[in-house]
């Protein structure tokens, strides 16, 4: 028996173990995961908290902490990607993104940023890759602004002349190797210039206000004058499309703000703005773009943010104290007589005698046989009274509410609490027992609810200065009882509510308002005279103390979490034009014309003619070779080879100004085709050793084909050395204004 006993007592063992490990290892996996957790190391909370599920499936803790766990993983990879990104550490912020969507693949911001990690890294490798060969023309990419104007040369312009508007654009254009054309109502007038040291955009400006004008890029080297009017300008003037991705609106309204003081600050009449995307579209000249996107930048800022935290104390505080001893106030007397005092009545009816004993009382006549026997005292009993009681309630609340700048939040703490509203109607009933109807009140009522609690309704608005000002409102409400009012028990609600406009510093603490309540009721209860005898009223008298205190406080500490971020740059003020003219005004650099070897922004140097192909002719000096003597002359031919449609040719030469120079430049006779006259225009720096030509043919005719003599160069030679005379940069066009592109040759001058 006892070896069945123990057989069957060790299976019991074996099965209780056995159902229980499951549950043992999910709770031990489940508390390592907490540890992890703890210490946010989330991804190996995780992996416990999936083993703790696995293990008991059904278990809804360990489920939900699962899925929690999930996405905090999930999300804090993705931080640690974007930190990577910052720091241009691409391969780094790659692997935490990917890594974030594998642990939480609903994560959609890990899918983004997995895309856009992936295109940058394509974009450095291209950047990194070797130039790829120039695309056809017609691949070319469209042009994210209209033709800047660069021209042949930087220098300043000095001029004073007294000419056509006409003759005055041309002059200035072709000392910077550029090309005018003139709308066909642009009426030239006479006028008078004088322009010392100014650079090319400031000369264009002065003229162009002189003969009431206004000049636009056509390309990088050919200008167009118009008659300053509206329609020209709407006519005339290029504009540019463009989309503002807005990262700090909340709301439509706050786009439609912006949208609205951008129409009326810069007058603009296309622009539409995308909810759906946070973005605003603009359609307008170049220089309103550049004004707009000032503005959005300036405005587009990250709202300060605040956390509140407020300290609600409320305490209530009960004293009773009973004490004494209380008498009894009244003593009873009851009449007991004897028989002999009791008198009887005697009646007899029909010859039968019938004898009945009445109430006990007492008479007169036997007041003077009255003793103690025939009645009895009931004295009054005292009651000992020696009671305290003392209790004390707390309630703290600490509630840390976070809002943005200019927005309300609400915080609620507490319940939700039906109250009755209806009204009474008269109706018509039917009767007990079918009778007559009658009429009686019907009654609709509804219910709506009201927060009882802590209710905190804040907006604050933060100042550069670190000031906080707040439009507060905060109630702190119970339920203190109930009342019945037409036969519904309605809650009675008590409430404290403070309601202000407030300034505080940050981090200042501020008691908003204190309320404090103390009752005390007194009663004494005892014999008249007794009561009052000290310390003997407490043998002949109770004394009852209550005293209740309440007080709630209510302290506000806000905390600056994001300050405005109002940069030096967002003060900065800009120029924008006139009123009727919107634009803006750039900062001349003063650069300096290039030396030989870099090129002039916009031009391709003669020495990379793979920028511009395919090549279409060349240049070259003859002779080749020169050998001179202190003092001689010569004339060097620049002579064009294969030419096909030259219409004219702006050029920059170099030269070593120590050893040669140039005296003068002479038409060749081929880009006039023997029979026309041709613009020339030549500008010497002897100090920089660089010569600015530039050789146009006349307007409204073809250009030229075939090879041929271009230019006389005069030269001199200084002191002896060697030097070498190139072009360093040119920008030849045919008669469509289409760049031909050129290879050009050096020559070398010998000074003995």
């Amino acid at each position: 028996m006892r070896r069945r006993f123990f057989f069957v007592s060790v299976l019991a063992l074996t099965a209780f173990l056995l159902t229980g490990c499951p549950k043992s290892e999910g709770n031990a996996e489940f508390k390592a995961g907490k540890q992890a957790e703890a210490v946010e190391d989330y991804d190996t909370a995780l992996v416990h908290y999936e083993r703790a599920l696995r293990s008991n499936p059904t278990n809804a803790e360990f489920k939900l902490r699962a899925t929690a766990m999930r996405f905090k993983a999930g999300q804090f990879h993705v931080e640690q990607g974007k930190r990577a990104l910052a720091k241009g550490d691409l391969m780094i912020a790659l692997a935490e993104f990917q890594k974030a969507q594998a642990i939480d693949p609903s994560n959609d911001a890990a899918a983004q940023e997995v895309k856009r990690t992936t295109e940058l890294i394509a974009a450095q490798r291209a950047a990194e890759a070797p130039p790829a060969p120039a695309r056809p023309q017609d691949e070319a990419e469209l042009l994210a602004t209209p033709p800047e104007l660069k021209p042949l040369s930087r220098e300043s312009i000095n001029l004073k002349m007294t000419n056509e508007a006409r003759v005055v654009f041309d002059t200035i254009a072709k000392l910077a190797g550029l090309t005018v054309i003139f709308d066909p109502d642009f009426q030239s007038r006479r006028i008078t210039v004088e322009l010392p040291n100014v650079t090319l955009e400031q000369a264009l400006d002065a003229v162009a206000i002189e003969s009431k004008a206004f000049w636009k890029p056509v390309t990088t080297n050919i200008i167009l004058v118009a008659p300053d009017q509206p329609q020209k300008r709407r006519d005339f003037e290029d504009q540019v499309v463009r989309t503002f991705y807005l990262s700090n609106t909340l709301t439509p309204q706050d786009l439609t703000e912006i949208v609205t003081g951008l129409r009326q600050l810069l007058d603009l009449k296309r622009v539409q703005q995308v909810n759906a995307q946070n973005a605003i579209v603009i359609r307008d000249t170049p220089d309103k773009l550049i004004l707009a996107s000032k503005i959005i930048h300036d405005i587009d800022k990250a709202k300060p943010e605040v956390v509140l935290q407020v300290q609600v104390l409320q305490a209530q505080l009960d004293r009773l104290r009973d004490l004494g001893i209380t008498p009894g106030t009244s003593a009873v007397v009851t009449f007991t007589p004897r028989p002999a005092l009791q008198p009887n009545t005697t009646t007899t009816t029909g010859g039968t005698t019938t004898t009945t004993n009445t109430t006990p009382q007492v008479t007169l006549n036997n007041l003077r046989r009255l003793s103690s026997a025939d009645y009895s005292i009931t004295l009054p009993g005292a009651a000992a009274m020696a009671l305290l009681t003392d209790s004390t309630t707390k309630i703290i609340q600490d509630p840390q509410v976070r809002v943005t700048d200019g927005q309300t939040a609400k915080l609620r703490i507490g319940d939700r609490v039906p109250i009755a509203t209806g009204s009474f109607q008269a109706g018509v009933g039917v009767g007990v027992g079918g009778g007559a109807g009658v009429i009686n009140p019907l009654v609709n009522t509804q219910f709506q609810y009201i927060d009882v609690g802590v209710n905190i309704d804040v907006t604050p608005r933060v100042h550069p200065d670190a000031e906080i000002s707040m439009k507060l409102k905060v109630e702190v409400s119970s339920v203190s009882g109930t009342r019945n009012i037409g036969g519904i028990d309605q809650p009675v609600i008590s409430q404290r509510t403070i309601e202000h406009d407030i300034r505080l510093k940050e981090g200042e603490v501020n008691i908003l308002g204190g309320l404090i309540e103390r009752d005390v009721t007194k009663s004494l209860n005892g014999w008249p005279g007794l009561a009052q005898i000290p310390f003997f009223r407490y043998f002949f008298s109770g004394e009852h103390t209550e005293v209740a205190e309440k007080e709630v406080l209510i302290v506000l500490t806000p905390h600056i979490i994001r300050l405005p971020s109002i940069s030096a740059e967002n003060l900065r003020t800009l120029a924008a034009g006139t009123d009727t003219n919107v634009r803006v005004y750039r900062e001349e650099t003063g650069a300096p014309v290039p030396t030989p070897g870099p090129a002039i922004p916009g031009v391709a140097p003669s020495a990379a003619p793979a920028q511009q192909v395919p090549v279409d002719g060349g240049l070259r000096f003859e002779p080749a070779t020169i050998d001179l003597k202190k003092g001689d002359t010569a004339t060097v031919a620049l002579v064009a080879d294969n030419m096909k449609d030259l219409f004219s040719i702006p050029l920059l030469l170099q030269y070593d100004p120590a050893v040669i120079q140039i005296d003068d430049v002479r038409n060749g006779g081929f880009l006039s085709g023997g029979t026309q006259e041709i613009a020339i225009v030549q500008r010497v720096d002897q100090q920089r050793g660089q010569a600015i030509i530039s050789a146009t043919r006349q307007p409204n005719t073809p250009g030229v084909n075939g090879s041929g003599t271009l230019l006389g160069i005069m030269i001199r030679a200084i002191a002896p050395g060697v030097s070498k005379l190139q072009i360093v940069q040119m920008n030849a066009r045919d008669s469509q204004q289409k760049p031909i592109s050129l290879t050009s040759k050096e020559a070398t001058i010998s000074v003995q």
